[in-house]
């Protein structure tokens, strides 16, 4: 056969080839483009979209599943994921985040059984998790929190043994955590916080070893920390503060090495130590705060190299403060105060990273480090450390004053004192005037009034705020409920604790108004609405609310409410403390929403002549400062009695008017 009829057969051969291989792309291309959402999934998704009326954001006049739609990318809110690797597709992933949605979760819901991620939050759903949410076993992420979901966390979750992900917080449910909860062994993260539940935690959440982030304050729960969160090795952030929970912190705690955020407060029953903080050195956050830790600070402290944030007040801490410290070379916050840590202050705990230090209400003595002036706001009230570095006359005048070194020709005892806390000075509608005390605090700072009638103290870090580090809440909505509108405009905050005093004053009998208006969080139908702060006064050490919801008790937000109480001043001193004890959502209608919040303050005698207890013995000795420095700058200062109290063993112990450790 000759050559050339055999390169036409070859090229004839291959042409075939090439027009069957292009018609099967076509098929596949065709019967690709054919694919569809389940018949039954379609429906249920076209229910629910019409029964929370997003069908303005999905238009379902086209399949779900098609790959060209709107709302099928990451970005995309409502989203609508599927997966067509078989024919029919399935509905995977769905999205419908902070839109608002309202009403209770549709059974329709459930049909969509093959969906792995789920994300429902920051709505206003209301009604109980239906117990069919058990049905949907393939899903790996679920988001239901900050709704307003209630009633008992459905034992049928722990059917979902594929999740990764679970996040029920910041609802109103009520009663225990299901025990069935423990059979999601695979589960990384779980977050409750805020979310209402009761109770201990199940014993079988110890089979929870695969969990690195729990989130779990602010809840009423019961009994002992657990002794098995110990075992839970792969824990990186852990948050219980707020809770009914009692110490000790379970020595088990050493093995968590993996830790970054560890935030455990408000302890009951037995006293703790810190003996576990070992060789957690990836912590970058730990806050202790408020659970009865006895005992000295350890050296080893300083080799958690990334630590930026450590908050040990309100202990029993006792002994010196490590010189070590030094080696703390991240560390930007460092609260120390109401403790019975003795000594002196080393020089080496300034460090040029350092924000913010607070050491307040502790027995130290001896000076200033010589560098005090490199921190931003250091606060030192209630310590026996001298001001004799400080440049500022005012200040050294005022403590020579009132330690009874010089005659107080300045101080002039007054019956009265008023605040318009976070604000400038006004006028009232029945002639008060309110200071000014609009002066930027850091956090670790105190304030003097100009006439040196009144000082404000604060302490605390909010982490994670978008709107960075500031202590004062501003509004330029009308306040209802009051003809002073402008009174309750301006509010200070804190994230921990608020302190207002009232100094030089005539002994006697006083009545407290205080102001208070929600000027942050907001009452409205939207999932902004949800939130809710939570914080105890205490006046002259009593505790005269707890618990106290601004927005609660004044039936809104943006509403005036004035709470008034009588205290009696025997010292010359009035102390009003603002406290956070860990309750209240923490990030509505964004992060670090929480902590105090105070509009005014008016104090004014009423009767004259309060008698000092009897056992209790006035000192006369006047300890304590406070620096707030800017850019090298000293701004405020002033001074605070401590008086001696005999507790029925005998034992003598530095009182203040407020509780130092632990507030109840």
């Amino acid at each position: 056969m000759p050559l050339c009829v055999h390169v036409f057969h070859f090229y004839s051969v291959m042409g075939l080839l090439s027009s069957f291989s292009l018609l099967i792309l076509v098929l596949l291309h065709l019967v690709s483009a054919q694919q569809t959402t389940d018949t039954n999934e379609a429906a249920a998704l076209s229910k629910i979209i019409n029964y929370w009326n997003l069908g303005s954001k999905i238009n379902l006049t086209i399949d779900p599943c098609n790959q060209n739609a709107t709302w099928t990318s990451e970005d995309s809110n409502p989203r609508v994921a599927c997966d067509c690797s078989s024919n029919p597709c399935h509905i995977t992933h769905l999205k419908i985040y902070a839109l608002d949605i309202k009403g209770e979760i549709p059974r329709e819901l459930f049909e969509l059984k093959e969906l792995m991620d789920l994300n429902l939050g920051q709505n206003v759903i209301n009604g109980s998790i239906p117990a069919e949410i058990g049905q949907l076993s393939k899903m790996q992420y679920l988001s239901l929190g900050i709704n307003n979901l209630t009633g008992a966390v459905p034992s049928e979750l722990g059917n979902l043994t594929k999740l990764l992900s679970l996040s029920f917080s910041s609802n109103n449910f009520f009663g225990p955590l299901p025990k069935e909860l423990g059979s999601l062994t695979s589960l990384q993260q779980l977050y409750i916080d805020s979310s209402g539940v009761s109770g201990s935690i199940p014993q079988e959440f110890a089979n929870l070893k695969s969990l690195q982030i729990l989130w779990a304050s602010d809840n009423l729960l019961t009994g002992k920390l657990p002794e098995f969160f110990g075992t839970f090795i792969e824990f990186k952030d852990m948050r219980l503060q707020g809770t009914s929970f009692e110490g000790p912190i379970p020595s088990s705690f050493a093995a968590l090495t993996k830790l970054e955020d560890l935030r455990i407060g408000d302890l009951n029953g037995e006293d703790s130590s810190l003996d576990f903080l070992d060789n957690q050195t990836s912590l970058s956050t730990l806050s202790l705060r408020n659970c009865r830790l006895s005992g000295r600070i350890p050296e080893r402290l300083s080799k958690f190299t990334k630590l930026q944030f450590l908050d040990l007040s309100f202990n029993e801490l006792t002994g010196h403060i490590p010189t070590s410290f030094q080696g703390f070379s991240s560390l930007q916050f460092l609260f120390l105060g109401n403790n019975n840590l003795s000594g002196e202050l080393p020089e080496t705990i300034i460090t040029p990273e350092l924000i913010a230090l607070d050491v307040s209400f502790n027995p130290l003595s001896g000076n200033l480090p010589p560098q005090f002036a490199m921190v931003k706001s250091m606060n030192v009230v209630g310590t026996s450390i001298n001001a004799n570095g400080l440049q500022d006359t005012k200040v050294s005048g005022m403590l020579e004053c009132l330690q009874g070194k010089t005659k107080c020709t300045n101080k002039v005892p007054s019956t009265s004192f008023s605040i318009k806390c976070g604000g400038t000075a006004q006028k009232s509608a029945s002639d008060i005037e309110f200071d000014d005390d609009s002066e930027i605090l850091g956090a670790a700072s105190l304030y003097t009034s100009t006439d040196n009638q009144w000082a404000v103290s604060s302490a605390g870090n909010f982490i994670s705020n978008p709107n960075g580090n500031r202590y004062i809440a501003k509004t330029d909505s009308q306040i209802t409920g009051t003809l002073e509108s402008e009174l309750y405009m301006t509010a200070r905050i804190s994230p921990s604790s608020l302190r207002y005093y009232g100094l030089g004053l005539k002994n006697g009998k006083y009545s407290v108004e205080l102001h208070f208006a929600e000027i942050e969080m907001d009452d409205s139908l939207s999932w902004k609405g949800l939130g809710r702060r939570l914080f105890n006064v205490y006046i002259q050490g009593e505790k005269v609310l707890q618990d106290f919801n601004i927005q609660k008790e004044a039936g809104g937000s943006k509403k005036a409410l004035i709470r008034t109480f009588e205290a009696n001043v025997t010292n010359t001193i009035m102390e009003i403390h603002f406290f956070w004890a860990g309750k209240g959502t923490c990030c509505i209608p964004y992060q670090s929403t929480y902590g105090p919040l105070v509009s005014a303050i008016h104090a004014s005698q009423v009767s004259e002549g309060a008698s000092i207890s009897p056992n209790r013995k006035h000192v006369g000795r006047i300890v304590g400062i406070v620096i707030g420095a800017a850019a090298g700058l000293v701004i405020a200062s002033s001074i605070f009695y401590l008086w001696w109290k005999k507790d029925p063993q005998g034992h003598m112990r530095i009182f203040t008017d407020s509780p130092r450790k632990p507030l109840t």
